[in-house]
């Protein structure tokens, strides 16, 4: 697989941590090269998809535009629900961007746990902002 050299840095980790523990998870053997080649060996081709899944996963960057299923992670009834777009990528829908009508309260709409479409509308210094109402007049679901 190819990842921006520039996230090389996030795969690896202080002092090698995070190759190491993917290594250790996974049994795979993992070379990383300077212009952002991984190449997963393993004679296990599961394995080699579970290294490759935790690597796409840490090199995750949502594109303003998309649409992503994640998972509802986190609820403030009067101003949002956090949905998780990959491990520890969460984006903020916030609560005039659940529904078309009125929400009172987000627990209305969604709970913890619960999965969602969402779609990325913006990406800031604050975090990613996320609209379900628009993901689900795109999906035809509104």
């Amino acid at each position: 697989m190819k990842i921006n050299p520039d996230k090389i840095r996030e795969v690896i980790g202080s002092g090698g941590k995070v190759i190491q523990k993917i290594t250790a998870d996974t049994g795979c053997k993992i070379d990383i090269e300077d212009d952002g080649s991984i190449f997963i060996a393993s004679s296990d081709i599961e394995a080699c998809r579970a290294a490759r899944k935790t690597i796409e996963d840490i090199v995750f960057e949502p594109e303003i535009g998309a649409l992503y299923y994640g998972k509802v992670s986190n609820i403030r009834s009067d101003f949002g629900a956090w949905v998780e777009l990959a491990p520890g990528k969460d984006g903020l829908v916030k609560i005039k961007d659940l529904e078309f009508k009125r929400t009172e309260k987000v627990e209305d709409v969604l709970k913890v746990g619960d999965m969602t479409w969402v779609k990325v509308m913006n990406i800031g210094p604050r975090g990613i902002d996320l609209s379900r109402k628009d993901a689900l007049r795109e999906r035809g679901e509104a």
